[in-house]
């Protein structure tokens, strides 16, 4: 017979082995452009158990490099309860249906941009998961990219001086089938892309007090796309400026963050590799006054790590995820306003 020491033991070692076990996880739709990064990140990553992917919209492809050698599965595979954590890769029309059925199902769950464009929803959506102590986490791409974080964190800690200005400027050539697709969504280029800078600039700057978005067509083709477009957020003593569109063929290399205040700027640019420049009127911190390059090293582990890697923290630890449900609401709130959205 066990004693009350052995059992407490015994009971100590389950919860450690829990803790370290693989997290069986699974991708809910591959209709999303992120989709492949998010399979190869949890294929790769030892923290995950892939426990295969499931696709039910006929009409997207399966075939993809990524996916050699992974299991397809139904709907109610997915959504067993052997599988912990879903991973919403679908087309962005069905991201809030899939994201439900996971949370209802009792998953945590990573959901890509944009979640949808009902408001209502996606509050649902947070406030279910927040009852079963879920977490939904987004999929915005530059959260964790090290340059950004240290752009913004030199802001935070006021090496910049009081900050008055963030702009961003991402350009990205669409093809014509893609073109008409994202067509389908309100505000176009800024719905598809300027997502991921609002995110930016709402973790430095918080709520906006106002919004304005104006969204252009000025392509050379026959669809309505929004392909020029730019949004306004005004803030007491700042504003950000977010320019996204779909015309200069080497926007890649151009893709801008800044953020400048009395004391001078931090700069961005390009999203990758990863550089910054600092050009200040004053030391501060770790830098120095007058204008700086600095690098940072290559990232060699598979796209989308450092999101699963703090999910992987949150399911097996607790942790507390780096952003709320609280910010993902206001930042989607703020997308749909600068894209037209009765909201």
């Amino acid at each position: 017979m066990l004693t009350r020491r052995a059992l407490s033991m015994a009971a100590a070692a389950a919860a450690g082995s829990a803790k370290t076990k693989p997290i069986r996880a699974a991708v809910y739709g591959v209709g999303h452009a992120h989709a492949m990064g998010k399979v190869e990140a949890l294929r790769t990553l030892p923290e995950f158990d892939l426990v295969g992917v499931c696709e039910p919209d006929s009409r997207v492809p399966r075939t993809h490099k990524a996916l050699e050698g992974v299991r397809w599965l139904s709907e109610k595979e997915v959504l067993d309860g052997s599988i912990e954590f879903i991973a919403v890769e679908s087309r962005v029309q069905e991201n809030l249906l899939y994201a439900r059925r996971a949370i209802d199902a009792g998953k945590f769950v990573h959901i890509d941009k944009a979640p949808g464009d009902d408001l209502a929803k996606f509050r649902e959506l947070l406030a279910e998961a927040s009852r079963k102590k879920l977490v939904v986490q987004m999929g915005y791409q530059w959260r964790y990219q090290p340059a950004m974080q240290a752009a913004i964190e030199a802001a935070r800690q006021g090496w910049l001086g009081r900050v008055q200005h963030f702009r961003a400027v991402i350009d990205k050539p669409m093809p014509a089938g893609s073109r008409v697709e994202l067509a389908a969504f309100r505000g176009g280029m800024m719905f598809e892309l300027g997502c991921h800078l609002i995110d930016r600039a709402t973790a430095l700057l918080g709520k906006p007090k106002s919004v304005t978005g104006r969204l252009w067509h000025h392509g050379a083709f026959n669809d309505t796309l929004a392909d020029n477009t730019i949004g306004i957020l005004e803030y007491e003593h700042a504003i950000a400026e977010i320019f996204v569109g779909a015309t200069n063929p080497f926007g890649g290399e151009y893709r801008t963050i800044e953020i400048t205040g009395t004391n001078g700027l931090m700069s961005v640019r390009p999203f990758g590799p990863y550089k910054m420049v600092s050009h200040l009127k004053d030391a501060v911190g770790p830098y120095p006054a007058g204008r700086k390059e600095h690098t940072f090293p290559p990232d060699r582990r598979p796209p989308f790590a450092p999101d699963m890697l703090e999910m992987a923290k949150v399911i097996r630890e607790g942790a507390k995820p780096s952003y709320s449900a609280e910010h993902d609401l206001m930042t989607q709130e703020v997308l749909l306003r600068v894209c037209g959205y009765p909201v």
